[in-house]
């Protein structure tokens, strides 16, 4: 039998590796120009809907009376007419008819003090006043008598019916009577001097308003000793602070570098931080004659042309002193933007109003500058975002991206 060659049998590996290359180059080639166009397309996709960086501005609201603003101060509100309202007496305090806010009038009694003792005093007075008064018609009934005695003695001694030594005792009482009413009509004036006293003693624990005005504080409460001058130790001297709401004003304080900007009877406006969206009238009142050297400064009082309830004592206020009275139109407040923030848009005046993270365009009408602020008529309120120096990339719909703080 005869041998079979098998090395003939062998796989050509040279071959088939110069035909398998070419096939997985090929393979590769179109795999990376595959990624190539995904990634190209997510680029593109990602481009297209990503959110375009903004600066945003708020719409506020201006008053016209900043074009017409020499110089802003700060200070307060205060009452000029004001007062701790206390007792002359000391004592403890037995009823307190007021609290805060409490209107009174003028010698209303806002509280009263313990007065027993002194009650009791006045009535011994007015005792005592009565005692005289009847001290003086005794005295004045026994004057008559000795006048009808001395008459009729002295007709008797014309007659010689009397002695003489008879008719000078009649004339004795007579004269006695009549200097015992000048006595009398004197216990009288002393008994009512103290009756005076007494009464001013009670008065004085009887705490009455000094004025018309509302009640600001309480000091003290029902028990509390009331001392003048709140010498001892627990005890209160003022029982409540009240103050004339008609006197209120603002006293501000203005840089003696600027006192050339400032002159009597120059016209303000009036700003209260507890009421931003108001704004009120006032005039410059007077000022004070004198430099407060640790602050450069003179203080100025300036009185409210209208009064409003809502307006505090010690309320927080900003004072801008003006050239010139404001018109009677320019004194609301009026939508203001950041002239920045409107463009051109197809021959309209537009801005980029802001929600949520897209924006909306809107058409606005625009005014006359209010300071550095543009006056917007129409198209925006008060508080609403808009953008700030839009891009031309910005159309209704877009998506934006606000700055990280």
């Amino acid at each position: 039998m005869a041998e079979t060659d098998l090395s003939k049998l062998r796989i050509n590996r040279d071959a088939a590796s110069a035909t398998g290359a070419p096939r997985r180059r090929l393979r590769a080639w179109l795999m990376g120009a595959v990624i190539a166009a995904v990634l190209a397309v997510a680029y593109l996709v990602r481009n297209m809907t990503a959110p375009v960086a903004i600066e945003p501005a708020t719409v506020s609201a201006a008053y016209p009376s900043q074009s017409y603003t020499l110089l802003n101060a700060t200070g307060y509100v205060v009452a000029q007419r004001k007062a701790a309202v206390a007792s002359k007496a000391t004592g403890r305090l037995e009823w307190l008819g007021v609290r805060e806010g409490s209107r009174v009038k003028q010698g209303e009694m806002i509280a009263r003090l313990e007065n027993r003792d002194v009650t009791a005093t006045m009535e011994q007075a007015a005792a005592s006043v009565k005692l005289a008064q009847a001290n003086l018609e005794q005295g004045q009934a026994e004057l008559n008598e000795a006048e009808r005695n001395f008459n009729r003695s002295r007709d008797l001694l014309a007659k010689n019916f009397v002695s003489q030594a008879a008719h000078d005792t009649a004339i004795a009482r007579y004269e006695k009577a009549k200097s015992a009413i000048s006595g009398y009509q004197a216990s009288i004036a002393v008994a009512q001097a103290n009756h005076r006293a007494a009464q001013v003693g009670l008065e004085q624990t009887l705490i009455r308003a000094p004025f018309e005005g509302v009640v600001l504080t309480k000091n003290a409460n029902v028990g509390d000793v009331i001392t003048p001058f709140s010498s001892a130790l627990g005890s209160q001297a003022a029982v409540v602070t009240m103050a004339d709401m008609s006197t209120l004003e603002v006293e501000a304080d203005v840089s003696e570098s600027n006192l050339g900007k400032v002159k009597l009877d120059q016209p303000c406006e009036i700003q209260l931080d507890a009421l931003p969206d108001v704004r009120f009238r006032g005039r410059l009142l007077r000022m004070v004659p004198t430099v407060d050297r640790t602050k450069a400064t003179v203080m100025a009082k300036i009185r409210f042309e209208q009064l409003d309830p809502r307006i505090l004592p010690e309320m927080s206020a900003k004072v801008a002193f003006l050239s010139q009275e404001m018109p009677e139109g320019e004194r609301t407040a009026r939508t203001v933007v950041q002239p920045a923030a409107v463009v051109q848009r197809d021959g309209r005046s537009v801005v980029f109003v802001i929600k949520d993270d897209k924006v909306a365009q809107a058409a606005v009408e625009t005014g006359a500058k209010i300071g550095e602020l543009l006056e917007i008529r129409s198209g925006v309120k008060p508080g609403d975002k808009v953008v700030l120096r839009p891009s031309d990339q910005l159309h209704n719909g877009t998506r934006v991206a606000l700055p990280t703080k």
